[in-house]
């Protein structure tokens, strides 16, 4: 089974690495067949909710007016008021040195137009232009661990998607968790599916790559 092959490679990888004086992250490429990337219909890209997390803290980007209150409870956040944001579009210093420091970033729906203008040329590029939502809302918490717990996955120019599934203090079970959930987007969003997915490659940050077929 799949997952017997993913607990094995896990383990493999762990052996394959030597001790280091950080935590080592766990990274997983999944190597394509078959598939023209000459093509832009088939540079397909997609987001996966790690069903265990990414094992690290992320920043959360939050562009609000309203939403402000309920904001400003929140850890892990880096809160922009709307009247920041003309500011924002004129230092561009500023506004790349936000986008680095977080994965994503949520906004309140009226301000997209706004966003767009001042922030868009920065945060476009990077994939990182807001998830709107209603300056109504109830809680924003749910959104901002979604978001905390969610990664990216790019076709480019190469036949291979690239993400972290966690890292070496979570239990190999947790990690598979985490790579069957990204192996079954990638599933997903192929055009044909499974038989377009060569094999994976699964290492920790210092580590060896190990493989194994699917």
């Amino acid at each position: 089974m799949v997952e017997d092959k993913i607990i094995e490679s896990i383990k493999k990888a762990r052996e394959a690495a030597p001790k280091r004086n950080f935590k080592q992250t766990f990274d997983l490429a999944v190597n394509l067949k078959n598939i023209d990337l000459k093509k832009p219909e088939n540079k397909v890209k997609t987001e996966v909710l790690l069903p265990s997390g990414t094992g690290k803290i992320h920043k959360i980007g939050i562009i609000a007016d309203n939403l402000i209150p309920k904001a400003q409870k929140l850890d892990n956040i880096i809160l922009i008021h709307k009247d920041e944001l003309e500011r924002l579009g004129r230092n561009k210093r500023e506004a790349k040195r936000i986008a680095s420091e977080c994965v994503a970033f949520i906004a309140e729906a009226p301000l997209m137009p706004a966003i767009g203008k001042a922030l868009g040329p920065v945060l476009a590029p990077r994939g990182l232009m807001p998830k709107p939502v209603p300056p109504t809302l109830p809680d924003l918490k749910p959104l901002v661990d979604r978001a905390a717990s969610t990664v990216r996955l790019a076709l480019k120019d190469s036949p291979v998607f690239h993400c972290a599934v966690g890292n070496e203090d979570m239990s190999d079970e947790n990690i598979a968790e985490n790579v069957s959930a990204v192996l079954k987007a990638i599933e997903a969003v192929l055009p044909k599916g499974k038989e377009q997915i060569r094999n994976a490659v699964i290492k920790l940050t210092m580590g060896k790559p190990v493989k194994f077929e699917m």
